[in-house]
């Protein structure tokens, strides 16, 4: 299967990574290249994958499916949405060294990074980012275009709602829910459920009011 990877940005080139060492490692699926809405990009090589054209000119490149590999959870949705509508089919990219139970389910468009642990009877949305070294413990469920980055831990029967940036190294402690469209900071520590559009930092995790404080990169 021919794949097209929808950004050749940072991220862009994590996704190409893995795709090529699935594909050395066996799997049918073969990155041919990226397209990117940075026109200087056009024609560069990056990880021995070409920047083909922008993201307009994609119905000119033969492929079989394509994966969004935008970092950023609301552009990432976007672009996810409008290829969606133009009826592209969206593979699963999956490092061969993450560990996927044969009773989780992994929607569409899914990243599974380098490392990641996602256990039995976990739900994955479609559109997610499972980051280098995070574990989904069991039971989890994962709402679509969810950022989920390094490192971060969740326990069993942990709910994240759309949208949801998980920052760096966090743990989110069995049974909790974390309401859609929220930011948990880079260490924090989920002991309370989380409500819609908050952001929460520290140890334990508590409510900021001011969105200065994080990033999409927490």
């Amino acid at each position: 299967m021919r794949v097209v990877i929808i950004g050749a940005g940072g991220h862009g080139q994590v996704v190409a990574d893995a795709l090529l060492s699935a594909a050395r490692a066996g799997s049918s699926i073969r990155p041919v290249g990226y397209v990117d809405d940075d026109a200087s990009l056009v024609g560069r090589m990056l990880l021995g994958l070409q920047v083909l054209d922008c993201v307009d000119g994609l119905s000119r490149i033969p492929h079989d499916g394509v994966i969004v590999a935008i970092g950023h959870n609301a552009t990432r949705r976007k672009v996810f949405d409008m290829l969606m509508a133009r009826r592209e089919r969206f593979v699963v990219a999956r490092h061969p060294s993450a560990i996927v139970a044969e009773s989780a389910a992994v929607g569409p468009g899914t990243m599974i990074c380098a490392g990641a642990i996602v256990n039995p009877g976990a739900i994955v949305g479609s559109n997610v980012i499972l980051n280098t070294g995070c574990s989904i413990d069991h039971h989890n469920r994962i709402g679509d275009h969810v950022h989920i980055a390094p490192g971060v831990c969740t326990g069993g029967d942990v709910t994240v709602g759309a949208g949801v940036l998980v920052g760096i190294g966090a743990v989110v402690m069995p049974g909790r829910t974390i309401g859609a469209g929220s930011t948990v900071g880079a260490a924090a520590l989920v002991q309370m459920d989380v409500p819609e559009r908050t952001i929460v930092v520290g140890v334990p995790a508590r409510p900021v009011r001011s969105t200065e404080l994080m990033s999409e990169h927490a």
